[in-house]
């Protein structure tokens, strides 16, 4: 049975621009370079998902065009819109939904739902890991969550294991936001 990864990439620093929209916001440069780390991150560590699923807003489209050019492959990208603002309930369903010839997916969302979706997913993993996660999930960070099931829509609570989860400050940035 082939093994399941999730990659949870939540989407980096933004802006808050007077008159826009939340779902208009931009990134800020901080955002820029810290999604430009994170790409480069993927790259390094061979972490290339076949299929790319992306909340449509505006921050989450323009981390993506900065990790994107470092990923490598050609991985399939759909924009989601369930993905903006989703409890957990939303994000599963969407998981449940990928078909099972993608084996590698790359989720770029928002909190409190990656945080919540991490926490639910995870049933193991290394112990400070997990508990930064439930501390806090920074923008730009990356969960990686591995399961062991042939299918997404058998995935739930607990069956995952968090393989890592990196920020950019855990790969020397200033600071986690």
């Amino acid at each position: 049975m082939a093994m399941r990864r999730l990659l949870l990439l939540r989407h980096a620093k933004s802006d808050r621009p007077p008159g826009l929209l939340d779902f208009d916001r931009p990134l800020a440069r901080r955002g820029q370079e810290a999604a430009t780390l994170m790409g480069k991150y993927l790259k390094h560590e061979k972490l290339r998902p076949d299929l790319v699923l992306l909340s449509p807003s505006k921050r989450t489209e323009q981390t993506w065009t900065f990790v994107e050019p470092h990923v490598g492959g050609e991985p399939e990208i759909r924009r989601e819109r369930r993905i903006y603002e989703a409890p957990v309930a939303t994000l599963l369903k969407v998981l449940h939904a990928v078909e099972p010839e993608f084996h590698d997916v790359l989720m770029i969302g928002h909190n409190p739902g990656f945080e919540d979706l991490a926490t639910f997913l995870i049933g193991h993993g290394e112990r400070d890991n997990v508990h930064r996660i439930a501390l806090k999930y920074p923008t730009a960070g990356l969960a990686v969550i591995d399961f062991a099931h042939g299918k997404w829509a058998e995935i739930g609570a607990r069956q995952g294991r968090l393989e890592r989860f990196v920020t950019p400050k855990s790969l020397g940035s200033d600071e986690d936001d």
